[in-house]
């Protein structure tokens, strides 16, 4: 689930993102935190469903990161998610890239 390298760490939650998977993402974003990663990326690529609970997490996790003075970012959600974060205005927190090859362009080749 976690891929690590100093500057970098992705998160890849599988299947639904609910609240017991929320809980789980939350441990690993501030194990990731103390770490002192800089750079934070939730690749949703293999995310089902997610409901609010998977939200709320998301919510804190970039929270908790950016709290740190680091960066978060989210990539590769799917249709459902799309509509969760539309109707949620999720767009003003975070705006998500298409998929993790966008991301590698706009933001790791510029830092």
């Amino acid at each position: 689930m976690l891929k690590m390298n100093d500057v970098l760490q992705v998160i890849e939650p599988t299947g639904i993102l609910d609240g017991i998977k929320g809980n789980q993402l939350r441990r690993d974003v501030s194990d990731i935190v103390e770490k002192g990663v800089a750079i934070v990326l939730l690749d949703l690529q293999n995310v089902s469903f997610m409901d609010s609970s998977g939200l709320g997490s998301i919510l804190l996790a970039c929270k908790t990161v950016r709290a740190a003075g680091g960066k978060f970012y989210i990539c590769s959600i799917n249709d459902q998610i799309r509509m969760l974060f539309e109707l949620t205005k999720m767009e003003r927190v975070l705006t998500p890239f298409a998929n993790r090859e966008e991301f590698n362009k706009a933001i790791l080749e510029t830092e």
